[in-house]
């Protein structure tokens, strides 16, 4: 591979954008230029969505204004919800599920043309209300319970944990969720997010540029990691081995332990600082610090042995699974969150868009001779 060549477009600027910025080697992510740790200790998931499509922190007014019309906006159609029924009855991949559903949002929409920043914002709003109810209904449908009607009076992130399990989430379960849903709003020009932007400068419709970002971060090596750590963390309990013993067994056979370094960051995750803390404190609330401590030794046998720091991923897995979340979920429901940072990335890059059309460098035979196909 020649050194002007970036496999993956590792380093390439494509875009500038104010949205979000990441210092791998301080291990700072912000947000406007507001720090990851206030922003998902002070700020709710709906104040963080203000923040990034309108580029400022809501007054008390607006914020209450803007929340109350993304309740509005929760119910789903009977044509959404009757396909994801079928596709629940078939037992599809959850992430599957939900990009279709989202994809199917568009035929309830006015129809208006793509590029119209107002218009789009509100198809933004409808989007990221929406995709909870979908998430939540394709579980309980599977489960062979009936869909729960989102309510307008609770938070986005307690109303999802209700239409999840019909009833109320406690304060504490309501807030740690909504703590999730900042940490994952959004991270710069990963791949979901540039799958989105790429969809959108070529004009396309919003619902387009996120069905797509969907089917990006349906990959294994994008949106799967944490539901990979669960199931690590599971195999670890059933073992009659501890938590570092499995793991030094695991990369002796060429294992590969999940929830591990990152592209960009080469400090420890500072969005994974934060939910280790809220792992423990679940673990605190139910008198059972289990999955924390377990992930803690396999955090210390990393660093002590490979050099390596966990990523958000490695203890998001046990604060959902903590939650009574099922593993399936985890990637969906990160889309959820991530779509507030899919469409601002959306709306920020067709401001001056320009369709992206990279180049390959051509590798094949050049002087190839035509053979009519009777001949060959």
């Amino acid at each position: 591979m020649s050194d002007d060549l970036k496999k993956g477009l590792e380093g390439v600027l494509v875009a500038e954008s104010a949205l979000s910025d990441i210092d791998g080697d301080a291990g700072r992510l912000i947000y406007r230029g507001y720090t990851i740790e206030d922003l998902a200790r002070e700020a709710s998931y709906e104040e963080v969505l203000y923040l990034l499509w309108h580029g400022e922190l809501p007054a008390a007014d607006d914020l209450e204004t803007f929340a109350e019309e993304m309740a509005g906006y929760r119910a789903v159609d009977d044509g959404v919800l009757d396909t994801v029924e079928e596709l629940a009855a078939a037992e599809e991949n959850p992430m599957a599920a939900l990009r279709t559903a989202t994809s199917m949002l568009s035929a309830y929409d006015d129809g208006s043309e793509p590029g119209d920043r107002e218009a789009d914002l509100t198809r933004g709003m409808r989007i990221t209300a929406k995709m909870p109810t979908i998430v939540a209904a394709y579980k309980r449908l599977r489960d062979g319970e009936a869909p729960v009607e989102p309510r307008e009076d609770l938070s986005h992130a307690a109303n999802f944990l209700y239409m999840l399990n019909g009833e109320e989430p406690d304060d504490t379960l309501a807030e740690v969720f909504d703590m999730a849903l900042v940490l994952h709003a959004d991270h710069g020009i990963n791949a979901s997010t540039f799958a989105a932007m790429v969809t959108a400068s070529t004009m396309s419709d919003i619902y387009s540029s996120v069905t797509s970002a969907i089917g990006t971060l349906k990959g294994g090596l994008h949106g799967g990691a944490n539901q990979n750590v669960m199931r690590m963390l599971k195999e670890v309990d059933d073992s009659e081995k501890s938590a570092v013993e499995w793991v030094d067994n695991a990369l002796e056979n060429g294992r590969r332990v999940p929830g591990f370094g990152h592209r960009v960051y080469n400090v420890k995750d500072p969005r994974a600082k934060i939910l280790g803390e809220k792992s423990r404190d679940l673990g605190e609330a139910a008198g059972d610090y289990k999955w924390f401590s377990m992930s803690q030794a396999i955090e210390q046998y990393m660093a002590e042995n490979k050099d390596l720091a966990p990523n958000v991923d490695f203890y998001s897995a046990s604060t959902y699974y903590q939650m009574g979340i099922p593993i399936d979920l985890f990637t969906p429901i990160f889309a959820m969150s991530r779509s507030g940072g899919w469409i601002a990335h959306v709306l920020e890059y067709q401001e001056d868009n320009r369709l992206i059309r990279p180049r390959a460098r051509y590798t094949g035979p050049s002087d190839a001779e035509f053979v009519p196909v009777d001949e060959r």
